[in-house]
């Protein structure tokens, strides 16, 4: 069972994504719209697991087949939406550094769209990232060797960003049931 690790904010996260856009954008910059960095590596200042999140942004599910063949010649595996519909995770077949998770959104999609309002709230409201470092910082304390508790325990904060941002009821349902089944 792998620890749950929350780290200081690293001024190294940026580059770190730098490189891994540097590394995939031209195998799918043809298909792709843009690479985000999303996830708590992506807000300066904020506590985070020392993972870089990205999601790669596609027009249309249609393109998923041809983006995750030119990611299976960098080395990515496909896994699946792994329960969250609209995001379909891969993973590097060796060791990769920096730290990261990759998935594939579509455009316009809940997934894609709960991760950037996160991120951009996150970005601009500092008091706001620093409650939720010290969320997650506790959390990690009072878990850690349990990720889908940890994640369940940050799931009340995001809701109510995604709230404040307009999310229906409905998609703010379905963000709290793929938190439980993480």
């Amino acid at each position: 069972m792998k620890p749950v690790i929350v780290s200081d904010y690293d001024p190294a996260w940026p580059h770190w994504f730098d490189q891994l856009r540097e590394r995939i954008w031209p195998a799918v910059s043809d298909l792709a719209l843009a690479i985000e960095h999303v996830g708590s590596t992506s807000v300066p200042g904020l506590a985070a697991k020392p993972v870089i999140d990205l999601d790669i942004v596609i027009g249309t599910p249609a393109d998923l087949p041809a983006i995750a063949e030119r990611l299976a010649a960098l080395g990515y595996r496909h896994r699946g939406n792994l329960g969250i519909e609209d995001r379909d995770a891969f993973r590097h077949s060796g060791s990769s550094h920096p730290p990261h998770h990759l998935y594939v959104c579509p455009a316009g999609s809940l997934a894609l769209h709960n991760h950037l309002v996160l991120r951009d709230h996150l970005r601009v409201h500092p008091t706001c990232a620093a409650e939720y470092a010290q969320l997650k910082l506790n959390l990690a304390r009072q878990h850690p060797f349990d990720m889908d508790s940890y994640v369940e325990g940050k799931s009340a904060f995001i809701l109510h960003v995604l709230a404040l941002h307009g999310l229906d009821p409905r998609a703010l349902t379905a963000i709290s049931d793929a938190n439980r089944s993480h």
